[in-house]
């Protein structure tokens, strides 16, 4: 058995506070861990068994041996090694059976949830920022006229794609180098990672099988768009044992992002909310398990940091237990104000997956002193620097004047961005 998935062990032990764990998420889970337990325990049973039978197998061999050289009757011990190796392939059968049935089962089960994850619908913890008193709010396509075009996008993409044009390139691009430059001081590296993956990649972050209707895969290679970097960034690592002493490693990289969006029909098909490629910058950390709960504490910081240097009113969430992914343990998402909607929306996230990744992609760490050892699983977590187009959305919304135009950072000027955007010329 591999061990790129939950702990078996770890579920062995304390099977009731598993239960209990994933059943937060959806009470089936309970009857899912049962099944998977079943699978492991027969496999340890019939383990056993199967060397004991190689063993015997042995033992008659050598008995037919004997026989024939000292010129005996190895009838018996034929019929003994014909009996035992039927037998012997019966249990094989059966093992790799139920080896074939436990690795997905165990696959498809989540990660256990963090206690301190929401319960019953996310929990707002805090609001941050002084709304705009903004009497007709226009919204972001109406601010940026031409500068979003969906309708050429739409041409030569279809549906929820866009150009960005003219004075937000240089925005995006500001956006961009700004916060690299911002999290840099936080210790994190700057990455441009691969945008196509092989399907172990996202097995190992936990999309498959979870997401696997929004991932667009090519036709004619076994490789996937990814939806975020984290998934190159979490593989970053794959396979390796690292040097306890370095950690934590932490990673911000910058990289377009793919969705199908599916099943989300009628929901934000205005404007580029929610669109099928974006431009991001994501963090990812690599820890020790014992402080990954103050990395996510840390990467939030740093996500508030941002939204308050970018002046955008937001709230800090929660999420609940049933809205998790199948690899966070805790989740905390930032919610930006839009204005023309009259509510908060996602902007950013950032998660705690504990050893969920790491066990999947085969990342472990080994202390240098005592020298023997053992490696052990790191703790992964991600979370969003700049989420490009919804940072847009709400610069344009929560910086509109009265007269159409928008007043954008002072932060980014320097990096490129203009100060300001003019008013859509009226048509």
């Amino acid at each position: 058995m591999a061990t790129s998935v939950l702990d078996l062990r770890r579920l062995r032990e304390d099977p009731a506070a598993a239960r209990a764990a994933l059943g937060r998420r959806d009470p089936a889970l309970g009857v899912a861990l049962d099944g998977v337990l079943a699978l492991d325990e027969r496999r340890r049973a019939l383990l056993p068994e199967v060397e004991g039978l190689r063993a015997r197998k042995n033992e008659a061999s050598q008995a037919i041996g004997e026989a024939k050289r000292s010129g005996g009757d190895a009838t018996e011990a034929i019929a003994a090694l014909r009996e035992v190796g039927e037998r012997q392939k019966a249990m094989e059968e059966e093992l790799a059976r139920v080896e074939a049935a436990l690795e997905p089962a165990l696959a498809a089960l989540p990660n256990l949830p963090d206690p301190q994850a929401a319960q019953g619908g996310d929990a707002v913890l805090r609001e941050v920022g002084e709304r705009p008193a903004i009497a007709a709010p226009r919204d972001h396509l109406e601010l940026a006229g031409e500068r979003i075009d969906m309708e050429r996008a739409a041409k030569l993409s279809g549906a929820r794609f866009a150009y960005l044009r003219g004075e937000l390139v240089f925005l995006e691009l500001a956006l961009v180098r700004w916060a690299l430059e911002l999290v840099r001081g936080h210790g994190f590296e700057a990455v441009i990672p691969p945008v196509l993956v092989r399907e172990e990649a996202l097995f190992g972050t936990g999309f498959l099988p979870d997401t696997e209707q929004q991932i667009y895969r090519l036709a004619d290679d076994p490789l996937y768009l990814v939806g975020t970097s984290e998934v190159a960034l979490a593989s970053l690592h794959a396979d390796e044992v690292l040097d306890a002493a370095a950690l934590p490693r932490r990673y911000a990289g910058f990289s377009p992002c793919f969705r199908r969006e599916a099943g989300a029909a009628g929901r934000d098909t205005r404007g580029i909310f929610r669109v099928h490629q974006f431009d991001k910058v994501e963090m990812f950390s690599f820890v020790e398990p014992s402080a990954s709960g103050a990395e996510h504490e840390r990467l939030l910081g740093v996500e508030e940091e941002i939204l308050g240097a970018l002046g955008i009113p937001y709230r800090v969430v929660n999420i609940a237990v049933d809205d998790l992914g199948a690899s966070a343990a805790r989740k905390f998402d930032c919610e930006a104000w839009l204005p023309s909607q009259e509510r908060y929306r996602e902007l950013t996230s950032c998660s705690n997956t504990t050893d969920f990744q790491a066990r999947r992609l085969r990342v472990r760490a080994k202390p240098s002193d005592p020298p023997k050892s053992r490696p052990y699983d790191v703790h992964t977590l991600n979370g969003t620097a700049v989420a490009v187009g919804r940072t847009i959305v709400a610069l344009l919304e929560n910086g509109q004047r009265d007269d159409g135009s928008v007043a954008l950072p002072e932060v980014l000027v320097p990096y490129g961005a203009p100060p300001e955007l003019p008013a859509v010329p009226a048509s």
